[in-house]
Formats: structure tokens, sequence, C-alpha cells
């Protein structure tokens, strides 16, 4: 580029443009995370508003804020936004913080690719949350987008369409950018089996990413022609099929729900060797297990159909599938538990998050066994048991590894502590009211209340009565991680070289193979 196109200032140095246009025009990896953080606590209020809103409804039977459409259009909302919007933007935001700092690269291999996936995520995010203010209101289709609900519609249908394409769009395009900069501009030396588990997790998934969400363009776009250009996709008065959406929908849905899961393993596999000061047990199994849960992820979408009356051969393949794909989760959940079995522990905030992570995620684990078996799916399909299942592998899984990622890498992204005592206090409040809020709708589901719906039956009023208190003990403890993320920006306490000192003097921040005699500590006798 032609020194003539650089701005300069008065001793000829390139000008860097500052205040609003530093943040629409960077390049810089750091920024571009921080950014994509930024939108992810913005979108997670947003969505976290909605969801108190449902709960606010459900304190009582009968209706009481809402009319039942704008419930469904609250339901629909805090799903889509809450997995486009925020957690997937924050995993997102931590690769482009890390994984060019883990590997030793200068920066993403595509900048300026980086500044333009990220900046689509704000317009479709104004889109998705413009839509209520559109005649007839938001999306009320559930997230799933499923037809026949999903053909009929106003306006804001098709701007939900164009918000997912978008949104898919800039998911791409970081991917491609997070797979070249990992196979390209490592360091020398740094093999990919010697990469930090972060870097193993987010490839994978920019690989899932990569497969699954051109499926889900196609089945948004053949939704967008059912509705606008007379096709007949979906639609059985002209010979199309409702249920072959939800195969298609769902052949992208179920590794995506591995996409907002994987990055967390990554991130607790750095977490949990740190505050251990061990490393990480059984790297490799742990490399392995990741890629054998990618490629299962594509063999078990129908275990979500149970009740569309797929053959029963079908069904056995995916109840088996699905029970074999808890293997290798299985085997992550022991590596941890290896991990901290007779290491040095200690419980700052990171780590307090990372050991919740791993109890309350293998409970949602288990819950998703108990739906993998067919004639139990059929029971429980559609009711709060699901509801809680996924709860507790999205709320407890990803969302507090973001917390504990958060807290584990704030001191090295602003150079200041957190205030381990409001970090702590967070921690009790998040898994406290979490527990309050999703481990009652185990019971609802299986006395049979059906999830989406904003009136119930008398007997389910004391169970929702205590996940609505709980809803609102969780929902408020986000303003207190808000004020110490907000604080330690400000300032506090100097971060130093080595925040999580380990007790020997080691930091395990890079869970790869540990370097030779790292613990021959004891004195050597002569």
């Amino acid at each position: 580029m032609s020194d003539a196109a650089h701005a300069h200032d008065d001793h000829g140095h390139h000008a860097h443009p500052t205040g609003i246009m530093r943040w629409l025009t960077t390049t810089n990896h750091k920024d571009i995370g921080t950014m994509y953080l930024w939108f992810a606590l913005i979108m997670l209020f947003s969505a976290g508003t909605m969801a108190l809103l449902i709960r606010a409804e459900l304190f009582h039977p009968g209706m009481q804020l809402m009319h039942p459409d704008f419930f469904n259009q609250l339901t629909t909302m805090h799903g889509l936004i809450m997995i486009f919007g925020a957690i997937m933007p924050a995993f997102t935001g931590f690769a482009n913080w890390q994984v060019p700092l883990m590997l030793g690269a200068p920066d993403m291999a595509f900048p300026r690719m980086n500044n333009w996936s990220f900046w689509l995520l704000p317009v479709a995010g104004i889109m998705l949350l413009g839509s209520f203010l559109l005649p007839g209101g938001a999306v009320a289709g559930g997230w799933t987008m499923y037809p026949p609900l999903f053909i009929q519609g106003g306006v804001s249908y098709d701007l939900t369409i164009l918000a997912v394409h978008i949104m898919g769009l800039s998911s791409i395009m970081g991917s491609i950018n997070i797979i070249t900069t990992i196979l390209n501009m490592r360091a020398p030396g740094l093999t990919l089996m010697k990469m930090p588990l972060f870097c193993w997790t987010w490839l994978i998934t920019a690989y899932l990413l990569i497969a699954t969400m051109p499926v889900l363009a196609g089945a948004v776009t053949m939704l967008l022609t059912d509705r606008n250009f007379g096709t007949h996709f979906f639609n059985a008065a002209g010979g199309g099929d409702p249920v072959m959406f939800q195969h298609i929908f769902w052949f992208f849905g179920h590794p995506e729900v591995y996409i907002l899961i994987l990055p967390a393993f990554g991130i607790v596999s750095q977490i949990i060797p740190t505050f251990a000061r061990k490393p990480l047990f059984g790297y490799a199994s742990m490399v392995y297990a990741t890629a054998s849960i990618a490629i299962l992820s594509f063999t078990v979408w129908a275990h979500h159909m149970f009740t569309t009356g797929m053959p029963v051969a079908s069904q056995l393949f995916f109840m088996f599938s699905t029970m074999l794909i808890a293997v290798p989760t299985g085997v992550k959940v022991f590596n941890w538990v290896a991990t901290m079995w007779k290491g040095s522990l200690t419980f700052e905030t990171p780590m307090l998050f990372a050991i919740a992570f791993v109890c309350l995620f293998t409970i949602g684990g288990f819950s998703g066994l108990v739906l993998a078996m067919a004639p139990v799916d059929i029971q429980l399909q559609d009711t709060y048991y699901v509801v809680a299942h996924f709860h507790y592998v999205l709320v407890s899984g990803a969302l507090f590894s973001i917390f504990a990622g958060i807290y584990f890498w704030l001191p090295k992204w602003t150079g200041h502590m957190y205030n381990e005592t409001l970090g702590k206090t967070h921690f009790w409040l998040s898994v406290i009211g979490m527990n309050i809020v999703f481990f009652p709708m185990h019971f609802l589901g299986l006395a049979g209340m059906p999830r989406r719906i904003p009136d119930y039956a008398l007997q389910f009023t004391e169970f929702n009565q205590i996940a609505t208190v709980g809803a609102f003990i969780f929902g408020f403890s986000q303003l207190l991680f808000l004020a110490v993320v907000l604080k330690t920006i400000k300032g506090g306490a100097k971060a130093s070289d080595r925040v999580w000192e380990g007790a020997e003097g080691l930091e395990w921040t890079v869970p790869s193979p540990a370097p030779y005699h790292t613990f021959e500590t004891a004195p050597v006798v002569k």
C-alpha cells in the first residue's frame, strides 16, 4: 500500500484512528475479541431479561403479565439470542483473544475478515431484537423455526431468517480464520499435539461450524421460499413434508450443541491444570475424545425426533449413537477429575466455576442419557425435563465456563486483578440460583408439564414458584459479574507477570505435555 494512502501525523508517523473509528476499523485480534465479548454480554442481558419475563409469568398458573402470543415470542427470542448472540460470540471472543497468543502468532490469519465477521453480528442482533417492534411482534414459532408454524406469521419471520443467515455467515468466516491461524501460524516447534487444549477444541469446533452452518442456511432458505415464493418444501398440502425440515434443521442443530460446548471443554482444560498445579491428565485422549464427539455429533440428530413417527430401526440407530457419544464425554470428565486428583488445589473463582462446570455439566449429561432412550423420550418429549436437561448443559456448561474463562484471563487482558471476594460471591449466587431454577424442572417434566406454555395446571404451582425465585437470584447476580468486570477494567491490584503462581512457582497455563523433569523438586542427594 502506498504511503499516500495512509493518514500521517505532524511527524510523518502513521496516525492510528482513535475513538469510535478505532473500534469500527480495527484488525487487532485483541480489540475484536473484546468486542465479541462485550456484544455477547449485552445479548446475555437482553435474552436473560426475556427469561425473567417468562419465569415471572410462570410464577402463578393463569395469565398474569402478558398475552400468550407475546410469551411465545419471548421463548423464541430467548433461545435464538442466547445461542447465536451470547454463547457463540463469547467463545469466538475467547478464540480471538487467546488463540494467537497461545500459538505465538502475531494476529489472526485474516485480520480484515476478522473485523467483518464481528461487525455482521450487531446487525443481526439488532434485527432480532428489533423484530419485537414490527407489526405482529417477534417470531412466536420457537427458536427451532419449525413449519408449519413458521410458514404463517408476519414479516418478523422473514427478518429472523435473514438474521440467522447473517449470523451463519459471521460464524463461517470466523471459523475459516481460526482454522487457518491454527494450521499455518503456530510458532516453530509447536506441533499440533503440543498445542494448548483450548486451541484444539476451537480447531474442531471451527470445522463443525463450517460443516453445519450451510445446512442451516439451506433449511431457512427453503423456509423463505415456502413463505414468499410459492414453493412447497415443507408444506404437506403441496406435496412437501414438514418433518423433512426437522431432519435438515437437526442435522445442523445437533452438531451445533457441541459447537456450544467444545470451547467450554477447552477453557476448563486450561483452568483445572493451572489450579491443580499439575499437567492435564491424558492430553492425547482429550484430543481424540474431542474429535470423536465432533464426528459422532453428525450421527445423532434424529434423537430430537423420536415422536415424529420414525421407523423403529431408525429409532434404534439414533438411540444407540446417542448413548455412544456419551462415552468420549465421560472420558473428558474422568480426565478432569484425574487432573485434580492429588493436585495442590487452590479455589480461586476460575477454579470454582470450572469445578461447578464438571459437576453440573455431568448432571446435564446424565439427563441427556436418560432422554436418549427412545421409550423414555417418547414420554418426556417436549416436557420441562428436556428444558432442565439442556439448561444444565448450556448454563452450567457453556455459560459457567465463559465466566471461568473471563475470571481466568481478565488479569492478562486488563493488567489488573479482579476482586476475589466479589468473584466468589458471584460464583455462589450463580451456582445456587442456577440449581434452584433448573433442578425442579426435572420433577415438573417427569410429572408431565409441557414446555413453551404460558399457563399450567395447578399441581405444578410450587415447583414453578421455586424455579422463578431461583431465576431472579441467578439473573440479578449477573449484575454483580458486570460490576466485577467493570471494576477490574478501571483498575485494581496490578496483575503480576505470572498471575496464577503455583505453590512451587509452577504455572500450568498450557496443559500440553509437561516439560521433562519439572516435578523433580526434591533436593538432590549427593
